[in-house]
């Protein structure tokens, strides 16, 4: 497989490389980062090829959009595949919602306002422009409407392609934590790709049952986000390792110990897994994991060229670990 190597994403027409970089972390998740830092980090995947960059107005407060357009400033246009995200307005800080704000560190004076309305739509991606300091944004998703299914439907959809029919936008998306309403996007409207987080991993495959499927008989692209499910599957376990932005269940302990030992047997990193794991699903056309750190954008990249040998992806199966039916790579 050649990483860096070019596929289409769904209908957009826009060839994206199989890795590409999740923006949050230099919007301050988890704690903020100097600027220079953060624009170190999207230099990196730049120099070695990447040309996907995934953030949103939620990311930091609009630090993460604003970061990522100072650190392409400069960059030809069509080196680079842009999306972010609609859904949430920032507004006045007295104005928004402050449930986020221990994620994200020295967010700027405005919070994150839930509107999936057609006009705040179309006014949030004129606001993301500006941030960004480009003149076009290539994907859209909307963002995290599990609530507001309705109104997403109605006013963020319809605001989405009226964009896509302007030509101002290539992809209409959806960005989610779940698959079960991304599958219902895709039966209810027309969509040119999906953006899935944290739901297909070494951990969890659901996705497998429904959204999948549709997405293959539609031709909607896969980006898939989270696929080291909050660390859990990226540092060695210890109490309170996060899975799903939280302290891991139990059970999701165990699955994870059951996991890491079967590695540790084959001497196979357990990164490189769920990194090779998630991009062997045919309509999963790029991953997009996040860092905050230059050096882990090379590793992110490195441990998709580790060789796993057949075997170990066998046994995860035997031992149930995996679904029966989640494909593998090819080895």
């Amino acid at each position: 497989m050649n990483l860096l190597e070019k596929e289409t994403l769904g209908k957009t027409g826009l060839e994206v490389t199989r890795v590409g970089l999740g923006c949050a972390a230099i919007g301050g998740l988890y704690g903020d980062i100097p600027d220079e830092q953060a624009y170190a980090v999207v230099s990196r995947a730049l120099s070695l090829g990447m040309n996907l960059f995934d953030t949103a107005p939620l990311y930091g407060y609009g630090k993460s959009e604003m970061r990522l357009g100072k650190a392409l400033a400069g960059v030809p246009r069509e080196r680079f595949v842009l999306a972010t995200k609609v859904g949430r307005l920032l507004v006045p800080k007295e104005m928004g919602s402050t449930e986020q704000d221990g994620q994200w560190g020295n967010p700027p004076p405005v919070r994150p306002r839930f509107d999936f309305s057609y006009d705040a739509v179309m006014r949030s991606f004129e606001e993301s422009l500006k941030r960004l300091n480009v003149d076009r944004i290539d994907i859209l998703h909307i963002h995290d409407p599990d609530n507001h299914y309705d109104q997403a439907i109605r006013g963020a959809y319809s605001a989405l392609d009226k964009l896509r029919s302007q030509r101002l936008i290539r992809g209409v998306s959806a960005g989610m934590n779940q698959s079960e309403m991304l599958a219902r996007f895709a039966r209810e409207g027309d969509f040119d790709c999906f953006l899935l987080a944290g739901r297909y991993s070494l951990l969890e495959q659901g996705a497998l049952d429904e959204l999948f499927p549709l997405c293959a008989k539609k031709n909607i692209g896969i980006m898939l986000g989270g696929t080291y499910n909050s660390g859990i599957l990226a540092k060695e376990l210890k109490p309170g390792a996060k899975y799903n932005y939280a302290d891991a269940p139990p059970e999701i302990l165990e699955k994870a110990r059951g996991l890491q030992a079967l590695a540790s047997r084959y001497n196979v990193s357990l990164k490189a897994a769920a990194s090779q794991f998630a991009l062997a699903h045919p309509v999963v056309t790029t991953i997009i994991p996040g860092t905050r750190v230059p050096e882990r954008v090379d590793e992110n990249l490195n441990v998709l060229r580790e060789r796993i040998p057949s075997e170990f992806w066998a046994e995860l199966k035997a031992k149930k670990l995996i679904r029966p039916d989640a494909p593998v790579p090819n080895v």
